[in-house]
């Protein structure tokens, strides 16, 4: 049987604890065996109490578990950026030396970065995190824009529900996709989500400092991004020169007035994909582009995925 150890450190996030427990354990065989054995381990001793969330829980395992593991699951903590625990990255380093595949689920990849082990691989954590993880450990490629990344003996997953993801894929990794496909099925979760993590980021427009001189133009921006307008149109509107123009927005957007725009388009329509039924033609000329194909690939190069997948996700109300 293949052992799986989920190691739970001190204000080890709830879901990123029971997310891998939960997938792995109802992985069956298509004989109806089970392929895992879960078991949970701390940085103490047996029996050790560990803080998650609203309430605690009881490892029933030290470290010395992560030798005797084939794959080892790190979840997240409340405080990703704190020291490992004495040990931690002693066994960790240990168990990759032995082959062990070892997994991070959201700012679990802090964890794993402490070890080094991610050192000149490409990563992944939760949205929000991605910044501060490649400020911290700038050896780590970090894509913030995927579910998970595999890069074989070493796997990290984005933030919260993308654990089911990572699990599902190291499932079918494992033992095809049959067993994939059933363990998803009794998660009630599709084997495979269209678009990464990019679909889920919120993409702020740059803001301009309160009482920039940019601050009226950005509005007015805004509020007719639908217009096909032009560099000298805008610049118009501003009363300075198209040269003088670009100067101001970067100093007080860190942006040129035409990715601005495009953001300003992108937001527009992931609101009406959201809350109306407009067909994407429509939502394409709402939105100020010039065609349906220039909408679909603008917007999948922001959102990473379609605008009929984005409205699939995130559609508010009754369904489409």
């Amino acid at each position: 049987m293949h052992t799986v150890a989920v190691l739970a450190l001190d204000g080890v996030v709830p879901f990123d604890l029971s997310a891998p427990i939960d997938t792995f354990g109802w992985a069956r065989l298509p004989d109806g065996r089970e392929p895992y054995q879960v078991k949970v381990c701390s940085a103490g001793p047996p029996g050790q109490e560990v803080r998650s969330g609203a309430f605690t829980v009881r490892a029933p395992y030290g470290l010395e578990l992560l030798a005797e593991a084939d794959t080892i699951i790190l979840p997240g903590v409340a405080a990703p950026t704190d020291p490992l625990p004495p040990g931690v990255a002693q066994a960790l380093c240990a168990a990759a030396a032995g082959g062990t595949r070892i997994a991070s689920v959201c700012v679990g990849a802090f964890l794993f970065a402490a070890t080094g082990l991610l050192d000149g691989l490409r990563a992944t954590t939760h949205w929000l995190a991605a910044a501060d993880l490649a400020a911290r450990y700038p050896k780590v490629e970090v894509d913030p824009n995927v579910l998970y990344v595999d890069n074989g003996q070493f796997l990290t997953s984005a933030g919260a529900a993308a654990a089911l993801d990572l699990c599902l894929h190291m499932i079918r990794r494992d033992h095809g996709s049959a067993v994939a496909a059933h363990t998803a099925r009794m998660s009630v979760m599709p084997l495979e989500r269209e678009g990464g993590q990019a679909q889920f980021i919120v993409h702020d427009l740059p803001p301009a400092p309160a009482g920039a001189t940019l601050e009226p133009l950005l509005d007015w921006l805004e509020g007719h991004c639908e217009r096909d307008l032009a560099l000298d149109e805008i610049a118009a509107r501003a009363g300075m020169s198209t040269r003088t123009l670009n100067r101001r927005f970067r100093e007080q957007t860190g942006t040129t007035p035409l990715q601005w725009l495009h953001r300003a388009r992108v937001r527009r329509a992931q609101h009406l994909l959201e809350t109306t039924e407009y067909p994407v033609e429509r939502i394409a000329s709402q939105a100020g582009f010039g065609s349906p194909t220039a909408f679909r690939e603008r917007f999948r190069r922001v959102a990473g995925t379609s605008p009929q997948g984005y409205r699939r996700a995130f559609r508010s109300g009754r369904g489409s």
